[in-house]
Parts: C-alpha cells; sequence; structure tokens
C-alpha cells in the first residue's frame, strides 16, 4: 500500500465530476487500500478518489472514534437512494481544506447502493456521523465541497485563506 498525495484547495481538480468504476477489479481495491492508508495516516474519516488526483466514483470512510475498533468501508460508484427529511447539523471539516470547519446541514439519514470491495453490489443505510460523511464524500464524487452548503461570505474567506496558505508553500520562480 502506498500513501498518496492529498490535493487541497483550490485547486479545479476539486470540482470535476468522477466518472464510475466498470468493476472492483485488483486495479480499483489497490486504489481503495492506499485511499484508506492516506486517510488514516492524515487522521480523516472520509476520503474521496478526486482527493487523490483520480476521477473515478470511489469513497472510503472509518468514523469509528478513538479506542473503537476500526470499521472501514470501501465503497465504489456510491449513489443514494433515498434521504431522511429529518435534517442533522454536524460541524464538517476536509482533508482537502485543512484547518477549515463550518456547519452544515444535510439529511439525519440515508441508504445508499454501492459496490463492495469484492465487486458485490450492497446497500447501506447509514445515521449521524457515518450518514453525514457518506454524503460529503459522495459531494466530493460530484465536484461539490461542503463550503459549497455554507454562505458565501463564509466560503469566500475560507478559500481566499487556503489560497493564501497554498502560495505562501510554492517557491517563488528562479
Amino acid at each position: 500500500m502506498a500513501t498518496l498525495p492529498i490535493i487541497t484547495a483550490p485547486d479545479p481538480r476539486l470540482k470535476l465530476k468522477a466518472q464510475p468504476v466498470a468493476a472492483v477489479d485488483a486495479e480499483v481495491r489497490r486504489l481503495m487500500d492506499d485511499m484508506l492508508e492516506t486517510m488514516k495516516k492524515a487522521i480523516g474519516i472520509g476520503l474521496a478518489a478526486p482527493q487523490v488526483g483520480v476521477a473515478k466514483r470511489v469513497i472510503v470512510l472509518d468514523v469509528a472514534r478513538e479506542g473503537e475498533p476500526p470499521q472501514p468501508l470501501k465503497l465504489a460508484n456510491p449513489e443514494i437512494l433515498w434521504r431522511s427529511q429529518e435534517q442533522a447539523t454536524f460541524s464538517e471539516g476536509c482533508l482537502s481544506l485543512p484547518e477549515h470547519y463550518a456547519d452544515v446541514t444535510r439529511p439525519a439519514k440515508v441508504r445508499v447502493r454501492y459496490l463492495d470491495y469484492h465487486n458485490e453490489s450492497r446497500e447501506l443505510e447509514a445515521s449521524g456521523l457515518l450518514a453525514t460523511s457518506i454524503q460529503h464524500e459522495i459531494d466530493h464524487l460530484d465536484g461539490v465541497l461542503f463550503v459549497d452548503h455554507i454562505s458565501m461570505v463564509k466560503r469566500s474567506m475560507i478559500l481566499r485563506k487556503l489560497a493564501k496558505a497554498k502560495r505562501s508553500r510554492t517557491p517563488a520562480a528562479a
């Protein structure tokens, strides 16, 4: 397994719509494994393939709390089949928007269909943090960031700070 570089905003690759995978084969499984390792090393709870520069509909998640056994999920071509009318608000962060958080309101429960690690079609009903995380990662597959769900003023402020931080890390041309 390998640790992959995580793309940070603002970057146009984060706004692209990812393409479905034909099947979960050895290449997709390797991507899933590498993404899970990358996510854990970055101390995240979710990661979408576009965040590591791969425009495929693949996400990984593990919302187990510290002290709980890991509960990794590896999903290809996830699609939301149902959303609850009930809403929930969580403070969301993102590995592609490091050190920035905002309250985002989403459906409290979702039902998702996806291909698992063994290319089997599965359905999962999720609530709480898992439901929020699944929706957050599926948004990435559609080129949507969590800041797209908050006010334009807050979004602009976060993206300006990230752009400034990115410029300060880029060495000047000689």
